[in-house]
């Protein structure tokens, strides 16, 4: 997979671009751009931004997050998407439908989000839903590995059969924390043994077909001190290396309460790349993106 025309994934603030967003788009370093609910209205204003944002830099890659359930950035005049567990409750009654479903719902999400001008979805969910993460919880298709594969697969050739990319999150697994990564930073204190024979399972099935990858801001302190986005371990060892996966790696957003402790966001981002980060992201906080600029 080729790599982004800059390794820092910027957002801009609301409906159309301000004179600030385009300078902010036009800076070397910013190869790609996340939008989020404030920046949706309708399919057609959708389209006029990105347009807008292809006027700035025709290369620019823009993403977004709808996987279905909890998780859909685009809603008005979109196709509302079941949580992915839907897919997993239907397996276990009939595994070959489920998987069609799986398919037909991955090739819709990625044929009305690239209408609106959108590159790809930070989609799917390779979690698996141990029962104990709420941040995680539906969006997982599946408690147990080998079903969710099966879903996974399912849709990610959905997906790829609408020209959109996969991106897998959060490696190696953050459905068996509790903590919301968003708002602290969980700890995982299971054995390599245990995430390698669970969490891991589908990463490993799946890497060498995955187009990208997000890691958790999870620390997994019996494996490595540092949080698996920050971690040269988990990125090129376990997943370059052992893995076999060959396509971009992403943090998660550096903003998060799961990051902080790394340091300044110059810290965070630096630190991130070292580790096998090929983009960055800096979300919510303008801020932050200017520091980093500048």
């Amino acid at each position: 997979m080729a790599a982004m025309c800059g390794p820092l994934m910027v957002d801009v603030g609301g409906l159309t671009l301000t004179a600030e967003d385009r300078e902010v788009l036009a800076h070397p370093n910013v190869g790609s751009v996340i939008l989020f609910s404030r920046n949706v209205d309708t399919p057609e204003q959708i389209r006029a931004l990105t347009d807008a944002m292809r006027a700035v830099k025709p290369e620019l890659q823009i993403a977004v997050d709808q996987e279905g359930g909890r998780v859909q950035r685009f809603r008005e005049g979109f196709t509302r998407l079941p949580a992915m567990r839907r897919f997993g409750e239907q397996y276990d009654i009939d595994p070959q439908a489920a998987i069609a479903a799986a398919f037909e719902c991955g090739a819709l999400m990625a044929r009305e989000v690239r209408e609106v001008g959108v590159d790809f979805s930070f989609a799917p969910i390779l979690d698996l839903d141990a029962g104990v993460s709420g941040v995680i919880g539906d969006r997982a298709f599946h408690s147990q590995p080998e079903p969710a594969i099966a879903l996974l697969r399912g849709f990610m050739r959905g997906m790829k059969s609408a020209g959109m990319m996969t991106i897998g999150k959060h490696f190696p697994g953050h459905g068996s924390v509790a903590a919301d990564s968003h708002l602290a930073l969980p700890v995982d204190d299971r054995s390599w043994a245990e995430i390698e024979a669970y969490d891991l399972k589908p990463f490993a099935a799946l890497a060498t077909e995955l187009d990208g990858i997000m890691p958790a801001h999870v620390v997994y302190p019996q494996v490595d001190p540092l949080p698996a986005g920050f971690s040269p371990f988990w990125l090129k060892t376990v997943l370059r290396e052992q893995l076999g996966f060959r396509g971009l790696v992403f943090s998660d957003d550096l903003c998060m309460e799961g990051a902080v402790g790394v340091g300044s966001i110059q810290d965070r981002v630096d630190v991130a790349l070292a580790a096998g980060c090929d983009v960055a992201l800096i979300c919510n906080r303008r801020d932050e993106v200017l520091r980093v600029l500048s």
